[in-house]
């Protein structure tokens, strides 16, 4: 990989909310086209490296780069429009407007009219249960296909990285299967995707590579199927697998 550049870089990021310090030194690098997954359980400090990234929390040290570019104390509003798109921990969909206009939210600051036509019906294609919903009202549709819309929404930002904060929370185990599926789907597009996520097993059966964090800190980063099969993984870190 030494001859590619990352197009999303953690490079040495500190984080501290008041006087505490909530990340130490994360060092994070994902290559166009890669999937990879930020591992951890509740207070490691991976929604925080979501919320640094997007612009929500300034680094107190280190850097953000987005395609080589420092963005790091960016409005959040710019950072997207620069290329990040995030599915959001929950869903949280506007539950009284319709699947259609949900998804139509996601392109709002895109101008390239044939573009996003096109785009959306390719999403459609991998959603064919969102199709069936596009006159819905979302908040009228189960957990799983809330999701599912959700995931529809962030990739009609058309974004170089699709960021998602646990998909699998609150999803029955046969709907955490199905996500994954489709998260193997937008991967298979060619898209880049970083998944925060404490479903181990399941995240790592589809990423290229993954990193652990624990209480701040970075403790392991590898290709996901040597994280599979790292003891430390079981025993330190995230219990049994």
């Amino acid at each position: 990989m030494s001859d590619r550049k990352p197009v999303l870089e953690l490079r040495g990021v500190s984080t501290h909310y008041g006087l505490v310090s909530v990340l130490r030194d994360v060092q994070v690098e994902i290559y166009p086209g890669e999937m990879v997954c930020l591992l951890g359980g509740n207070a490691s400090g991976k929604t925080t490296t979501l919320k640094t990234i997007l612009g929500y929390v300034k680094p107190s040290a280190g850097e953000v780069f987005l395609d080589g570019e420092p963005v790091s104390g960016m409005p959040t509003a710019e950072i997207v429009a620069r290329g990040i798109s995030m599915v959001p921990e929950n869903r949280r969909l506007f539950a009284n407007m319709t699947v259609s206009e949900n998804l139509d939210l996601g392109a709002y600051q895109r101008s390239d009219r044939a573009k996003i036509a096109e785009d959306r019906e390719r999403v459609l294609e991998i959603f064919p249960r969102v199709r069936e919903r596009l006159k819905q009202k979302a908040g009228t549709l189960s957990g799983g296909e809330q999701q599912m819309v959700a995931m529809c929404r962030a990739l009609m930002a058309d974004p170089k990285v699709l960021l998602m904060d646990e998909p699998s929370m609150g999803l029955a185990p046969v709907l955490v299967e199905q996500v994954f599926e489709i998260i193997k789907q937008i991967r298979a597009l060619g898209r880049t995707v970083f998944v925060v996520e404490q479903n181990a097993n399941m995240a790592l059966s589809i990423a290229d590579r993954g990193y652990v964090i624990q209480t701040g800190e970075v403790v392991l980063a590898d290709t996901a199927q040597n994280l599979l099969s790292n003891p430390l993984m079981r025993e330190a870190y995230l219990g049994e697998l």
